[in-house]
């Protein structure tokens, strides 16, 4: 089955980076899988929080290529191009991913190299499964003697709201379809209602049974409405936000792993010192040139990784304030315009009921 999707890109930037203001460019979603492998692999082992894409889905996509026009197929069409287009706009507010020549290359070039080593980036979630296994394993065995507590407790304001956000999640996803229920119900009310109102004899409440029906399908519409807003405000929020929460803790993970190559580069110069020693006490004059020459190669491997770590340190911290404060910034953007949904909702359900209401007094 060779059927894919392509998703326009359109840039307007007056940076003086770019050759021209304006792009457009269709894109698979293999080429934004395969941007984010790139970055990754570049900056992720510096400290850089580098936002993840979405993840793939193949049932989603399966309908979608067969040509099955439902509701659900519809859903994953808008809901994967939303999650593209704020995976873009993570990259690209990035000020030091935005400098990469990748992204720029993503955003100008009309063709780019098929990406072929996406397929594990999938929904099952096997690479992720590998990175957790990894991790936890690294985590039991490297102690990390922290000088540091504000990195260790950041780390665990970020474990901590990880389960917090996957609850509210699964509250809000059940929220959605409780909304989604409730306007399948009042339809089936609506269209009992409107049944009854043709069967009634009385003009008056045949009427006031008709409007009512009228009512009723539009308030059905109100909820099947507040369900996506529910869905693409609320849920695909917090879904992104647990994505961006894995980045973050890779981030401390590559700072764990730089302070561990250090403390093992430390240990293997102890070694050559302490062989140093022992060929001076068994007087073997050959061999200590190339002793010391190995003792002032791995002082400059300590040096180096110790400036390294400390690099890395700084870049971490700056990548994680950075972070809360975008994350400030998106929930409130994202809650207040998810209150005006709800209040123009509630608004339009009172506007039609006060219509209707003067007839459902004139019943005589």
């Amino acid at each position: 089955m060779n059927a894919y999707m392509a998703y326009k890109v359109s840039t307007q930037t007056n940076l003086p980076m770019f050759k021209c203001k304006t792009y457009t460019v269709k894109r698979r979603f293999s080429d934004f899988l395969g941007l984010y492998e790139k970055l990754s692999e570049k900056h992720s082992q510096n400290g850089y929080i580098v936002p993840p894409p979405p993840e793939k889905s193949i049932l989603g996509m399966t309908k979608v290529k067969v040509g099955k026009e439902d509701s659900s197929s519809v859903e994953f069409v808008e809901r994967r191009r939303a999650s593209l287009e704020r995976y873009l706009q993570r990259v690209v507010s990035h000020p030091s991913l935005l400098q990469d020549p990748d992204v720029r290359e993503f955003l100008e070039k009309d063709e780019l190299p098929r990406a072929v080593s996406t397929q594990a980036l999938s929904g099952a979630g096997f690479l992720k499964m590998i990175n957790r296994a990894t991790d936890a394993v690294s985590r039991m065995t490297i102690k990390m003697n922290e000088s540091d507590i504000w990195f260790e407790e950041k780390l665990l304001e970020v474990e901590s709201e990880d389960q917090h956000l996957r609850k509210l999640l699964s509250v809000v996803e059940t929220l959605v379809n409780h909304r989604k229920e409730l306007s399948s119900n009042t339809a089936m009310f609506a269209k009992s209602v409107a049944m009854l109102g043709s069967s009634e004899d009385n003009t008056a409440l045949s009427r006031a049974l008709s409007q009512l029906a009228e009512v009723e399908d539009k308030i059905e519409q109100l909820h099947q409405d507040q369900a996506c807003n529910d869905f693409f405000i609320l849920a695909e929020l917090f879904a992104d936000y647990i994505r961006l929460l894995t980045a973050v803790r890779g981030s401390f993970d590559h700072r764990m792993k730089t302070w561990q190559r250090w403390q093992d580069a430390q240990t293997t110069l102890q070694k050559k010192r302490e062989n140093e020693a022992k060929l001076l006490w068994a007087n073997k004059p050959d061999k200590l040139q190339q002793a010391k020459d190995e003792i002032s190669e791995w002082e400059s491997k300590v040096t180096q990784y110790e400036r390294d770590f400390e690099r890395v340190s700084a870049t971490v911290r700056k990548e994680v304030l950075r972070f809360e404060k975008e994350k400030a910034t998106d929930f409130k953007n994202q809650l207040v315009r998810y209150l005006e949904t709800l209040l123009h909702s509630h608004q339009q359900l009172i506007k039609y009921w006060e219509a209707f209401l003067p007839e459902a007094k004139a019943i005589a």
